[in-house]
């Protein structure tokens, strides 16, 4: 008969094999998280501050965190505007991580440093005009972003950013379904769409809704590939759907360029 420490032993190796399974799959199906940081501005010199600040502080401060690739995209309509925009894209493994990034950074001396005129800006001559703040959590069959694989350089790549806004919650979770479980990322996928990321918007003024970012390279590239999605047997057999009628209400298109500091 087993004794009382044997069965215990026994109890202990069972817990911890059930442990490492459930932790496997945690690993296996973790998802990214993405802030957004969009920068409202109006002239060239916070243009200046910004781009100095993203350029030699905050980038490489977040590289030496172990964040590899930070996106940062002006849309090709700040010509034109008269409010400006810059779109920061910072992956993150967790919500954690998020909230401990500005101590991080304020134990970065080097960061510190290369970030005085913007930190240290006057009231009269600030960086920016508004900051926005949008958290996402990565698409369950999309958990990772990835480096668009483009031979063009950076000044003709586009980089389209898409939001799409909803109704109500159920109509916004039926268009998150549809890209997931419906297929419409593999289809992008198979059209070579490049997509940086797809993410469902846990925070944000404009809720609900998701957010993606695809590339091309060009402008004549990123025309020629949503003709041939709009015309591609598959999307039309699913947007065809009944199902997935009117699940969305506002669907907003941002063309941008990565900026030269930009890791995507």
């Amino acid at each position: 008969m087993p004794t009382k420490i044997t069965r215990l032993l026994n109890f202990i190796c069972i817990i911890m094999i059930f442990s490492g399974q459930a932790n496997a799959q945690v690993q296996k199906t973790n998802r990214e998280f993405y802030q957004i940081r969009l920068y409202h501005f109006s002239t060239p010199t916070q243009e200046a501050v910004l781009d100095k600040y993203f350029a030699d502080a905050f980038i490489p401060a977040m590289h030496r965190l172990g964040i590899k690739h930070i996106g940062a995209f002006k849309p090709i309509a700040n010509d034109t505007t008269t409010d400006k925009r810059l779109y920061i894209l910072v992956p993150l493994e967790s919500l954690n991580q998020l909230t401990s990034l500005p101590e991080q950074l304020a134990r970065d001396a080097a960061y510190t440093k290369a970030a005085e005129a913007y930190t240290d800006a006057s009231n009269e001559n600030a960086p920016y005009n508004r900051i926005e703040t949008i958290i996402l959590r990565a698409f369950r069959l999309a958990p990772k972003s990835g480096l668009p694989q483009l031979k063009s350089g950076k000044n003709d790549r586009v980089y389209e950013l898409r939001n799409y806004e909803s109704a109500t919650e159920k109509k916004y979770w039926n268009k998150v379904h549809m890209f997931n479980e419906g297929g419409e990322i593999p289809l992008f996928k198979r059209l070579n769409f490049n997509a940086v990321f797809y993410g469902e918007v846990i925070a944000g003024s404009r809720m609900p809704n998701l957010m993606y970012m695809t590339s091309f390279e060009s402008i004549a590239d990123r025309e020629a590939h949503w003709q041939t999605f709009r015309d591609d047997a598959q999307w039309k057999e699913l947007s065809a759907r009944p199902e997935y009628k009117n699940n969305v209400v506002k669907n907003e298109q941002i063309l941008t360029r990565a900026t030269p500091y930009s890791d995507f």
